[in-house]
């Protein structure tokens, strides 16, 4: 049997290479929505950050997903991304 191939994205802080479902998907919409897309299959442009706060606050700090997006992101989009990994980190002690 072939070997099933693994998409491979660029997180948007560290810029280190990860599986596309070690990451957390931001998307911007054709119509200029941002938003985190749980299920990977969203439409619009996509940006991949790792689940580690560390990377969260350093894209946060830098503005990467400003850039990334050419607009400027909510702040609220930063605070569900730190709520998303609070909840995982929960749920992952079990």
């Amino acid at each position: 049997m072939k070997a099933k191939k693994i998409p491979m994205r660029r997180c948007v802080a560290c810029h280190q290479m990860k599986d596309k479902r070690e990451l957390i998907r931001v998307v911007k919409s054709p119509e200029g929505e941002i938003f985190i897309d749980p299920t990977g299959k969203k439409n619009g442009r996509g940006a991949y950050l790792c689940k580690d706060p560390a990377c969260i606050a350093k894209a946060r700090k830098a503005k990467s997903l400003n850039r990334e997006f050419k607009s400027e992101i909510p702040v609220e989009i930063y605070e569900q991304l730190q709520e998303q990994l609070n909840s995982l980190e929960g749920n992952s002690g079990g």
